[in-house]
């Protein structure tokens, strides 16, 4: 019985031995680095226990109105540096692009992301034009005026149809499928918006935030693709303004986006000239709540879509 006290008694004096080491390097590092602000860390676990996995862009969101749009989270051993303003974004991905240049390996987050992205657009988009009535017509009409009736999309006709470009990019924004942009990493101790990052600290970009921040954009809650064509019509999708970041910006940026931007084009052109897209019997609009998630935005309960042929 006494070997057994004894025993737990080393133990627990190992515990917090290890615990008072943890405080005293932490305070050492905070002597020497002046550090982004955030949640206070617990000794070992870091900030793991305030705020878990679920390290979604509307939780990170939530965490940049309390410490700002630059803050630290302690993952554990490891630092997460998450950031929330144009400003910040255009120092990570481009003035600052090879500093922090490097990636994160996450072969999971590389799949996924290149395989699954342009089809939840789609769907977020076919579920947008569905709820939103007057924007499917408004773009049938753009495209019978244009092509004329019944000639069919092809990629270089999607060039000539601005509003169907304009949708695309309002449900990049709104719907942005992957809004943490891929998590970059700086190799040595680097300097971003007035603080400290120390060497090989994850940082990630809220790209949906930049995208949907009231300070940046007139009611970004609504989905209204004329603002493409109106006070936003000098913003594309290929990362020239750092509050629109759908497929990132530098040397980084998505190359996807020489694909997706075309078949969704091509998709959604074809649909809505040939059907008219309606809600599910007995219901007026679709649902659209989200499923959150650190890779996709995805629609949380998926419909079955009524595709009534399109009477000419």
């Amino acid at each position: 019985m006494m070997d057994a006290l004894l025993e737990l008694e080393k133990t627990m004096l190992g515990i917090f031995l290890g615990i008072m080491i943890a405080i005293f390097i932490s305070k050492l590092r905070h002597k020497q680095f002046k550090l982004p602000p955030g949640p206070t860390p617990v000794p070992i676990f870091g900030n793991w226990l305030q705020v878990g996995n679920d390290l979604n862009h509307g939780n990170l969101v939530d965490l940049a109105k309390r410490f700002g749009h630059l803050f630290l989270l302690r993952m554990g051993v490891r630092n997460l540096v998450v950031v929330s303003s144009p400003q910040l974004a255009k120092q990570v991905l481009h003035t600052q692009g090879v500093v922090f240049g490097s990636r994160c390996s996450n072969m999971v987050y590389d799949i996924f992301t290149a395989i699954d992205t342009t089809l939840r657009s789609i769907e977020w988009a076919i579920a947008e034009l569905i709820n939103h009535p007057e924007v499917q017509k408004k773009l049938r009409h753009e495209i019978d005026s244009v092509l004329g009736v019944g000639v069919q999309v092809t990629e270089p006709d999607t060039h000539k149809l601005p509003y169907l470009e304009a949708v695309i990019k309002e449900t990049l924004r709104l719907r942005m499928g992957v809004p943490l942009l891929v998590p970059h990493m700086n190799l040595d101790d680097a300097k971003l918006g007035g603080y400290d990052i120390p060497a090989k600290s994850k940082v990630v970009v809220n790209a949906w935030w930049l995208a949907n921040n009231p300070a940046h954009w007139k009611n970004p809650e609504e989905f209204r693709p004329e603002r493409f064509m109106e006070e936003e019509s000098n913003v594309e999708a290929n990362g020239n303004d750092f509050r629109f970041l759908p497929f990132g910006a530098g040397r980084r940026s998505c190359p996807g986006i020489m694909t997706a931007l075309p078949i969704m084009g091509i998709t959604l052109g074809r649909l809505v000239q040939n059907f008219e897209l309606l809600p599910p019997p007995g219901q007026s609009k679709i649902d659209t709540a989200e499923k959150r998630g650190q890779f996709l935005l995805q629609i949380l309960k998926h419909s079955t879509v009524v595709a009534k042929p399109r009477s000419i």
